[in-house]
């Protein structure tokens, strides 16, 4: 059985796995390791759109990248002993991303995803709270951050379209 432990930069560069769960180090940040997570999402979208990549096309990327966090966050979760440690923050960044790929590349609009997204990871309506207490392992991980970067989405389009 593993022990419980607080990832450090050994911890960080020992696996890709790592890397990438922790959000390639934000995820080691406190306090508040879930929001610069989040924020680390930002340069990596914009490094996308610089590179071509379309705003559908950046939807379409949070797929594969959902189904990589799955294994990520659960390979990293059992070596910390946490499951759903705060400092696994891959699911914020993939989450990030797909509300990213809904709204204008525009400092506002990424400034009120950036909110909408944290509100709904924060406060967790159900069914995300109920997500995050019942489904565990790295798809658990995964798959409360997407509801509420879903919701996230739906509440900007709607704010947008008002």
């Amino acid at each position: 059985m593993t022990t419980s432990r607080k990832p450090d930069l050994r911890f960080l560069l020992a696996s890709p796995a790592h890397f990438l769960a922790l959000g390639f180090g934000s995820g080691l940040i406190t306090p508040a390791p879930g929001t610069w997570g989040t924020l680390a999402a930002l340069p990596l979208a914009w490094l996308l759109l610089q590179l071509g990549v379309t705003g559908a096309a950046l939807a379409w990327l949070t797929l594969p990248l959902f189904l990589l966090g799955v294994w990520v966050c659960d390979r990293t979760g059992r070596a910390l002993g946490v499951a759903d440690s705060g400092h696994i923050v891959w699911d914020e960044i993939v989450a990030m991303l797909l509300v990213l790929a809904f709204v204008p590349a525009t400092p506002l609009a990424w400034l009120a995803a950036f909110a909408a997204f944290r509100f709904f990871d924060i406060i967790k309506p159900w069914p995300i709270r109920w997500l995050d207490a019942h489904v565990h392992g790295g798809f658990g991980v995964m798959l409360d951050d997407i509801v509420a970067g879903i919701f996230a989405t739906v509440v900007l389009k709607l704010i947008h379209s008002i």
